[in-house]
């Protein structure tokens, strides 16, 4: 039962930077109420980190925060000294950052992490304490508590890292636990057992829950009301059924029809029995990449690691091809090594012709068919180097025939092919947006005009509404120019907006393939009915 009696009341808040003109919170309001789960939800820039971390008092020294009331309980926050909020924070509000490997300390053990929340608000014997830290890891449901106590932050998985996140926070039993971006880049089944971990916690200790996302249908599962933020300012709120159910501002309308659907699979068209049979652009037959496990004194191998093991799959010209699964089974590791990123065996046809028997100029040239766009924009462009550069170096490695003068053409072309300004060739990378990274990312991918692009999670962490861009920008220039996609994500309903046909990998192996509306819709291998069950589905309207 929810309390009438707000535990959390904000009233006219609003922050500004030195460095900016206007308000990046612009005048909210809003309560949580004991034992509710209250979503604040909007595009990346709307404020809404920026308002947990105002109730926190953890703003930077440049901004400037005003508000009529900020009340923990009756307690008004505003009025608390530095040391009063160093006893809040933790032990009446905890908070789970959104990047859990950057947010742990790498070189501290995961238990001796959690120990730290809890000596910091409570004076107990050393046993007692790691008592508390192996009861809190059962209780986010790390496997082997007692073996992984002294495990570092770099030898869990994503999951894990988040789990270990949220034992922090819970260390010191608050009364409201703000989770900021808990799931994003995970994968759906890691994300439905964090999301049904949240829940669990909440019902065992009656904790308020603020959830901070951008994921729409996540936030549909698990709220009990709904703040819709954009440009510092809430433009609506109720409970979360009627907000998704019957929005009432353009903007809430706009984010929910920007969000990909499952029921779209199938939809971009089957294959036409009457159609002759296409030769594939790209056939894979019996493709491995192992890696040696070496032990001992002199290090010999004795075993293998099978990240891709004896996978097979064709792409045909124009088509996509979605790679689906958790992280840890191979995706990626196949995407970058057929490209000759990584060490390989099996065979690898580009319009017929075996790569492997391919060296020198001619390897080069033909590599211009395949290129990549990988999952993180930002690390994977040079941060001292114009846009322009960025985009002209395959030109400079691949095309050397091209003059200076047609090089600048080209890259200018492209620009304003993927939507973005001419001046941007001037800029850097830390310049733009997510999406507008993405963006470079895929004009850079096309200066060599290649055949097959291989899509390693280009949407992952983005907005809905920047990913719906992204997505119409493929769709755009594969109907243009005949592109195929290897397109690998976790994201199943952008998989049913995007592919043609599905794969299913797991551990290294694809255990089910066919045409996305068969493999979506009716799916024949267990794992990928686990994957469809965990995927967050939106409340159908």
């Amino acid at each position: 039962m929810v309390s009438h009696t707000p535990l959390l009341s904000v009233e006219q808040l609003s922050v500004a930077f030195n460095t900016q003109h206007n308000n990046v919170v612009d005048g909210i309001s809003f309560a949580i109420y004991p034992g509710e789960t209250f979503a604040l939800v909007g595009e990346s820039g709307s404020g809404k980190s920026i308002t947990a971390l105002s109730v926190l008092r953890l703003l930077p020294a440049n901004a400037s925060l005003t508000a009529q009331t900020i009340a923990l309980g009756g307690q008004d926050l505003l009025k608390q000294s530095e040391q009063a909020m160093c006893r809040i924070r933790g032990r009446r509000i905890g908070l789970v950052f959104q990047d859990s490997m950057s947010s742990l300390n790498p070189v501290m053990t995961i238990g001796a992490q959690i120990a730290e929340a809890i000596t910091q608000h409570f004076s107990l014997p050393t046993r007692a304490v790691r008592q508390r830290v192996l009861e809190l890891l059962a209780q986010v449901e790390i496997p082997q508590p007692g073996k992984r106590y002294h495990d570092y932050p770099h030898q869990l998985s994503g999951g894990q890292r988040q789990r270990v996140m949220i034992a922090i926070a819970l260390a010191a039993e608050p009364d409201l636990l703000i989770a900021d971006e808990p799931t994003t880049s995970l994968d759906v089944t890691i994300q439905a057992q964090i999301l049904a971990l949240l829940k669990s916690l909440q019902q065992q200790t009656g904790m308020a829950l603020w959830l901070i996302s951008h994921d729409l249908a996540l936030v549909s599962t698990l709220a009990d009301r709904v703040a819709v933020m954009r440009r510092g300012k809430i433009v609506e709120a109720g409970t979360a059924q009627a907000v998704f159910d019957a929005p009432q501002h353009p903007y809430t309308q706009q984010l929910l029809n920007a969000l990909p659907c499952l029921a779209n699979a199938g939809k971009r068209g089957g294959k036409d029995m009457l159609q002759p049979p296409v030769i594939p652009l790209l056939q894979v037959e019996n493709y491995k990449v192992y890696y040696p496990v070496r032990k001992g004194l002199f290090k010999r191998i004795v075993d293998y690691v099978r990240a891709v093991d004896g996978v097979s799959f064709s792409i045909a010209p124009g088509k996509t091809l979605a790679l689906v699964g958790e992280s840890g089974c191979g995706k990626t590791t196949l995407g970058k090594s057929l490209l000759n990123l990584l060490p390989s065996s099996g065979r690898v046809l580009v319009d017929g012709i075996e790569l492997g028997k391919m060296s020198g100029k001619a390897l080069q040239q033909h590599r211009r068919k395949l290129q990549i766009i990988f999952q993180d924009p930002f690390s994977s462009m040079n941060p001292r180097l114009l846009v322009g550069d960025i985009i002209a170096e395959g030109l400079c490695a691949l095309r050397p025939d091209l003059s200076a003068a047609a090089r600048n053409d080209r890259v200018l072309a492209l620009l304003k092919q993927v939507g973005l300004p001419e001046a941007s060739a001037l800029c850097y990378p830390h310049e733009f947006s997510g999406g507008q990274r993405q963006r470079i990312c895929i004009a850079r991918a096309l200066a060599v005009e290649p055949k097959l692009i291989v899509c390693d999670e280009p949407t992952s962490a983005l907005d809905v509404s920047v990913q719906a861009q992204i997505i119409h920008l493929l769709k755009t220039l594969q109907q243009q120019q005949s592109i195929s996609y290897l397109f690998i994500t976790h994201d199943l309903a952008v998989v049913a907006e995007m592919a043609d046909e599905v794969a299913v990998m797991y551990q290294g192996k694809i255990v089910e393939q066919g045409e996305a509306g068969q493999v979506l819709n009716r799916p024949q291998h267990a794992y990928t009915q686990k994957l469809l069950l965990s995927a967050p589905r939106m409340p159908v309207r």
